[in-house]
């Protein structure tokens, strides 16, 4: 077995957080140096308190020549981190890091560029950088310029690129120069829609038919199932997830869920509010079966008038993509006008959706003048099964092939709160 292009064996980043105290302005800051200079140097100009902060600690893995390794976590998890360290921007407090090949990377809008070239004098400057001949640059020279479609600006000074037009030619560059190791951040979200397909379609052929490693960075969950198979769930700077990417993708989400089947909230004196949500299933524990009846019911309450009042609520698949999307408005069935709570129920005969993890949001806004009041992400999560005959068509998940209508009912004397559980 071939040895693996990128080796990490324990590596952790420590970085040291200053805590200002509360007379530490600018004219206090200058005050101390002139008063007692070499005071102030001994302490580095520094004051307050000091605390280590551990941007990653002990992450190992390994990525075999050709894999797309994706790497998730919630913002100041240590994925830049992570990938400065093993960009050689920034040292290791401890651990190793071996790459095997030339690496790019694309971590930020103009890094590795000079503001006062052009975009032609860059592109041979960024491959200088990763090593390549003059000839090896120039016989790739047309296919970065026709894909990052700058021709027009080649001969324009960076500085004044948009930031799209930064990342156009950053990728293109990185991608096209032909480094082993391929090292992208967030940054492609700064590209256009057309670009951005563009981009994942490269790095696809790049692993594939040209046996590059490529590390990528993303919050856009469904960019990453298309183009990984395997992910690195980072927490807090702990690798604590190596696996496939569906399977990490779903800890990653399932981490921002809350695990109850009842949502519940503390009504505002001054707003109105959606202060309860339960959903009742067709199975116990959680378990919605396909085709069978599901029960939504939200109680909202209003301190005020609603003048027109809307309600809506969509699930969610695995990915927290809209698959369903239901609403209702008090012209419909009135509630809101006068101050208290109402309880508002929508019954569906037969859900059908395939099978998956699914969740809920819910959204209360006034039509006009187009207030809106509250919102409610990522609650209430289910799981959709499917048995026997059920399965009238291939398994696709969170995919919505058919749904009947659901009908609403509002009451406003609210009973006492149900427990959700089964219908």
């Amino acid at each position: 077995m071939s040895e693996p292009v990128i080796s990490v064996v324990e590596l952790s980043k420590r970085y040291t957080i200053n805590h200002w105290s509360a007379d530490d302005g600018l004219r206090h800051f200058i005050e101390r140096a002139i008063r007692n200079p070499k005071a102030w140097l001994r302490r580095n100009g520094q004051s307050g308190t000091r605390e280590e902060f551990w941007a990653l600690r002990d992450v190992s893995f390994e990525v075999p020549r050709g894999e797309v390794l994706g790497i998730v976590g919630r913002n100041g998890s240590g994925k830049s981190t992570l990938l400065k360290v093993l960009s050689r921007i920034t040292e290791p407090t401890k651990g190793r890091v071996h790459l095997r090949g030339r690496s790019a990377s694309l971590l930020e809008v103009g890094t590795g560029f000079h503001p006062e070239l052009t975009g032609r004098e860059n592109i041979f400057l960024n491959g200088a950088i990763l090593g390549m001949s003059r000839s090896e640059i120039a016989a790739k020279f047309d296919e970065i310029v026709a894909f990052a479609d700058i021709e027009r600006f080649l001969d324009t000074p960076v500085k004044r690129y948009s930031s799209g037009m930064y990342v156009r030619l950053a990728f293109a560059v990185a991608a096209h120069l032909e480094p082993e190791i391929l090292i992208i951040d967030e940054v492609l979200a700064v590209g256009d829609a057309e670009f951005q397909k563009r981009c994942l379609g490269k790095m696809r052929d790049v692993s594939r038919q040209n046996g590059r490693t490529v590390l990528f960075v993303s919050h856009n969950m469904q960019a990453l199932s298309a183009l990984t198979t395997r992910c690195l769930l980072l927490r807090e700077g702990r690798n604590v997830l190596d696996g496939p990417t569906s399977k990490v993708i779903a800890a990653y989400l399932d981490s921002g869920l809350s695990h109850d089947t009842v949502y519940t909230a503390a009504p505002s004196a001054t707003s109105p509010r959606i202060t309860r949500v339960e959903v009742h299933f067709s199975e116990p524990q959680g378990t919605q079966r396909h085709g069978h009846p599901i029960r939504f019911v939200f109680n909202v309450t209003t301190p005020v008038p609603i003048r027109a009042a809307a309600f809506s609520f969509q699930i969610l698949d695995s990915l927290m993509q809209p698959v369903m999307h239901m609403w209702v408005f008090d012209s419909e069935k009135p509630f809101g006008r006068a101050p208290g709570t109402y309880r508002l129920t929508c019954n569906i005969p037969r859900l059908r959706l395939y099978m998956g993890r699914y969740s809920v949001t819910a959204h209360l806004s006034d039509r006009y003048p187009g207030s809106f009041y509250d919102g409610v992400d990522g609650i209430c999560p289910f799981e959709v099964v499917m048995h026997g005959d059920e399965r009238e068509w291939p398994w696709q998940e969170g995919t919505c092939r058919y749904l009947e209508e659901g009908s609403w009912d509002v009451t406003t004397e609210c009973p006492a709160p149900d427990a959700a559980g089964v219908l």
